[in-house]
């Protein structure tokens, strides 16, 4: 590919267009959504979100000339301002998304990252690997395994993941 360093965030961006046009991330997510149902954290947080909402609505007089959307929006700020759902989200990335991790979704990223910076030409790509060293973690800033902070870039994922739940949580797009 380009001789652009590791890290260069020009690279990476290249490398994440690349994931998506492979449609990694909608897998990716239809995965983890169609797992989410089933785990307790989900279930737990749907059972606080509906309580927290029947309480609200229990104080409320129904009347034809109620304004419905101002309420749902009341609602919705309530619950955002509550905190249940981050914690909850957390809890739901801890039980769908860290378990997958490790053996589902990072084999499949470093696959396709390792084709798009070596794309088959003659003898091979430049990143071939060994059985022993795919099952090892690569660091951000070499392409050899890592052996020092294996779990960094898990880390790293998790946080990306959270946050980028956080985000769709105060956009109101998971409620």
């Amino acid at each position: 590919m380009s001789g652009l360093p590791p890290g260069d965030p020009q690279l990476v961006s290249m490398i994440v267009n690349h994931l998506k046009t492979q449609g990694l991330f909608d897998q990716f997510r239809r995965e983890c959504l169609a797992d989410v149902d089933t785990k307790p954290a989900y279930l737990n947080l749907k059972q606080r979100v509906d309580n927290f909402v029947s309480n609200h609505l229990s104080n409320h007089t129904w009347s034809p000339h109620l304004n419905k959307n101002q309420l749902r929006n009341n609602i919705r700020q309530l619950v955002l301002q509550s905190g249940m759902l981050e914690q909850g989200v957390d809890r739901i990335v801890a039980q769908v998304v860290d378990p997958k991790i490790n053996h589902i979704f990072r084999p499949q990223v470093e696959r396709v990252v390792r084709e798009f910076l070596s794309p088959e030409e003659e003898g091979g790509g430049v990143l071939e690997q060994t059985e022993e060293e795919k099952d090892k973690p690569i660091s951000k800033t070499s392409s050899k395994p890592s052996e020092e902070k294996p779990d960094e870039e898990v880390l790293k994922s998790k946080n990306q993941a959270k946050q980028k739940a956080k985000e769709r949580i105060k956009e109101g797009k998971l409620l």
